[in-house]
């Protein structure tokens, strides 16, 4: 059994896959066991096995055989392990003073609420509604300028009209709107 152990270090050393396999069939059990007693988590103890093999995988070269296989892999794992404990526990507590933090709540929230979500639907949909009671051409102005956002000399060429027309048009339109919108408001 260790004769066929030492092969398949040295085999995969030189890349041997079949090798690779070997040594993850035969010692994936004993690390995974490992880490399940350590995390208490099937995911946790799986995540930090490959983890480990995938380490240990790496740096296979590095292997002396003076050392057990399966104690040099449990170093691997363990230190794997200490590893993830050493990123949550820095991801979790910051150091932060106390100007910091009330600093945080001076933060405005700049995203509209839903509140000001449904008032700006329904001011838009009572303009659509004003901007219906608009001529067709008053309309068609309107929606070219202002939701379409063409220039006027886009404009000019969409409606084949002068510039000219067109700014007096759109005058207009904005005029009878800004009457309809005053008469809606009374």
């Amino acid at each position: 059994m260790e004769e066929e152990l030492q092969l398949n270090i040295s085999e995969a050393k030189k890349g041997n896959q079949s090798a690779f396999k070997y040594l993850f069939d035969n010692f994936w059990s004993a690390v995974y066991n490992f880490q399940l007693k350590k995390t208490q988590s099937e995911n946790d103890a799986e995540d930090i096995a490959i983890q480990t093999f995938a380490r240990a995988f790496d740096k296979i070269d590095t292997y002396d055989k003076e050392l057990g296989f399966k104690t040099w892999l449990i170093t691997i794992s363990r230190n794997v392990y200490i590893d993830l404990l050493r990123k949550k526990n820095i991801s979790i507590a910051t150091n932060t003073s106390k100007k910091q933090e009330e600093q945080v709540y001076l933060v405005v929230d700049e995203n509209p609420t839903p509140e000001d979500k449904i008032i700006t639907e329904q001011n838009y949909d009572d303009l659509l509604k004003n901007i219906e009671q608009l001529k067709p051409k008053y309309q068609e102005v309107i929606q070219l300028r202002y939701f379409e956002e063409l220039s006027y000399k886009e404009i000019s060429t969409q409606i084949n009209e002068p510039i000219s027309n067109v700014s007096v048009k759109l005058l207009r339109a904005k005029n009878l709107l800004a009457a309809i919108i005053k008469e809606s408001k009374l």
